[in-house]
């Protein structure tokens, strides 16, 4: 269930994405309005579930030696209890950080970090023994990270703003 948000809500959104977790006094500043309207807005938007958390961003690359992987999976059977039964052994495994249900050509995306190539074929290779119905995977080593982040708020607030 989606929650109406307005262009006041996005702001405070977008300055969370970019700041993290704001003071009172901070928060309202970067968004125009006074501490306890901007806290109490801050508050419903926590409590609707649409602020998952604050979270760091680490740069592993420089405490560990690190090898991030993309993976296209794509699964053998498509009824519901196939998706069902591989989300649920995906999501038990740290190094997949990410992993993506997607249309057209195969059916997941996975991001992975490992501590090099190795791990990750052990972990391929764990996927599969599992039998949780991989077909076929194609394996893409990230070289080098262009632009990472979070979903961009930007264009939603300059589309909302009057």
């Amino acid at each position: 269930m989606r929650t109406k948000l307005d262009a006041t809500d996005l702001r405070i959104l977008a300055a969370l994405q970019r700041h993290g977790r704001l003071s009172k006094a901070r928060l309202a500043g970067l968004v125009n309005l006074s501490a306890s309207p901007a806290w109490t807005r801050l508050k419903r938007l926590e409590e609707a579930g649409i602020v998952r958390g604050y979270h760091a961003d680490v740069d592993i690359g420089r405490i560990a030696s690190a090898t991030m992987v993309l993976v296209e999976i794509t699964l053998k059977q498509h009824r519901y209890g196939d998706f069902e039964r591989f989300e649920r052994h995906v999501r038990g495994i740290d190094e997949i950080v990410e992993c993506h249900a997607t249309g057209g050509g195969v059916d997941y995306v996975m991001k992975v970090v490992v501590p090099g190539i190795e791990a990750y074929q052990d972990l391929i290779d764990r996927l599969l023994i599992a039998d949780i119905g991989i077909d076929r995977y194609f394996t893409y080593v990230v070289t080098r990270e262009v632009k990472q982040g979070p979903a961009s708020l930007t264009g939603l607030v300059a589309a909302d703003t009057p």
